[in-house]
């Protein structure tokens, strides 16, 4: 199996997971899936380890990304153990290695085609200690992110029998992780919660809007899905990519359309219309400027315009300034320049929406809308090779 083949499998896996109902045995007011949350725990997560980082902690950012796909693939395969339940289980070391190898025997043949390092690190990550600084974070992200959600059921229905239980556990393993500096900041409920909660609110906002779908995904559950396919295909490029070119690619993805929780998604025959574009693109810089920014500390600014600005154009930093380029040569891929490659996030965002139309059409459900958008970008990519990667095989595999 080729790498191409690994990524479309991976990708439709990850996607899948919006068929993924949380809190199933609770009264719902809006749908939570699984996907969203774990776009919101990565969200979270690079608060907390960017804040950790200003206070002088080492992160391991490759680590961390790593941290949140491999248990994102865990989850995915042991859906139907309720929480409380699986960590009970994982605190016995017989039932926790039984569970381990299941998780790796069903992707055993999703990841044979990847970088050997990747599966590697797999296997090795839910064996190591549970302490170190990445996997505090990811855990205290989880969290944060399942209390988010908990306080949309608890206000619907606080007097369910159970519920303040419910509470009180999560409440307490927040209360665990105060120990970062991240956690103590979002639960004060100020500047920082504000970004989290704005983020948070793309969970609702719908993607193909004009079309039914099944499964339904969110503009927030669709940037983790490229920022995963973009960190994927940045490991199988030739050459060793540098640190922060991993780095940029996977947090590019992640926030490539955060400023639609500004303007709301607005569907690609519009944004075709003659010189509506660029109004679009600067009205979205100026309420990135006046509304979401200020909620991050002032250093931070500058790489999150990096990420949403020209976000499907590859660039590096030179002289301090961010300069546009039509390749990233061997030259330019250091840490100093920053690289991020803004084709192959666009190549993964038009891979995430034909995956997100394919499903659809193979659950019977085909508007007009998802056939000709499933055509035209497989039109686009049939034989285009973005950063060594054959494209048009990922979307014939995606088929």
């Amino acid at each position: 199996m080729g790498k191409e083949t690994s990524i479309a499998r991976l990708v439709e896996r990850f996607t899948k997971a919006a068929s993924m109902q949380r809190w199933n045995d609770h009264i719902r007011p809006v749908e939570l899936t699984e996907l969203d949350k774990q776009a919101h725990k990565m969200v979270i997560a690079y608060v907390l380890a960017k804040l950790e980082e200003d206070r002088g902690e080492i992160i391991d950012w490759r680590s961390l990304i790593e941290g949140g796909i491999f248990e994102f693939l865990q989850r995915v395969i042991l859906t139907d153990i309720k929480a409380p339940v699986f960590h009970k289980m994982r605190e016995d070391k017989v039932v926790r290695n039984k569970l381990d190898q299941h998780v790796f025997n069903e992707l055993k043949n999703d990841v044979n085609g990847l970088n050997p390092l990747f599966k590697d690190n797999f296997k090795k990550y839910f064996l190591k200690s549970p302490t170190d600084i990445e996997r505090r974070i990811l855990r205290a992200a989880h969290y944060l992110a399942t209390n988010w959600e908990f306080k949309i059921i608890y206000h619907t229905a606080p007097f369910i029998y159970g519920i303040e239980e419910t509470k009180e556990n999560i409440e307490n393993q927040i209360e665990d992780h105060y120990d970062l500096i991240g956690v103590q900041k979002i639960s004060l409920g100020k500047k920082s919660f504000g970004f989290v909660d704005l983020c948070g609110q793309l969970r609702f906002q719908k993607r193909w809007a004009h079309s039914p779908r099944i499964p339904e995904t969110s503009v927030l559950g669709h940037m983790l899905i490229v920022a995963i396919a973009s960190y994927l295909c940045t490991m199988e490029m030739n050459g060793k990519p540098c640190e922060k070119r991993f780095y940029n690619n996977y947090y590019g993805g992640l926030f490539h359309d955060l400023p639609e929780v500004l303007t709301k998604d607005i569907i690609s025959p519009v944004k075709k219309v003659p010189n509506l574009d660029e109004v679009i693109k600067e009205y979205e810089n100026q309420k990135m400027k006046e509304k979401l920014l200020p909620l991050l500390p002032k250093p931070w600014h500058d790489e999150m315009r990096y990420f949403t600005e020209n976000e499907f154009k590859n660039k590096i930093i030179q002289d301090n300034k961010v300069k546009i380029i039509p390749i990233i040569k061997d030259e330019y891929d250091k840490d100093v320049f920053s690289p991020l490659d803004g084709k192959l996030i666009k190549a993964c965002d038009k891979l995430s929406a034909f995956i997100e139309a394919s499903l659809s059409i193979k659950h019977g459900i085909k508007s007009e809308e998802l056939v000709e958008g499933k055509k035209n970008i497989h039109k686009d990519y049939k034989n285009k090779t973005v950063n060594g990667l054959d494209f048009g095989k990922i979307f014939e595999i995606s088929s």
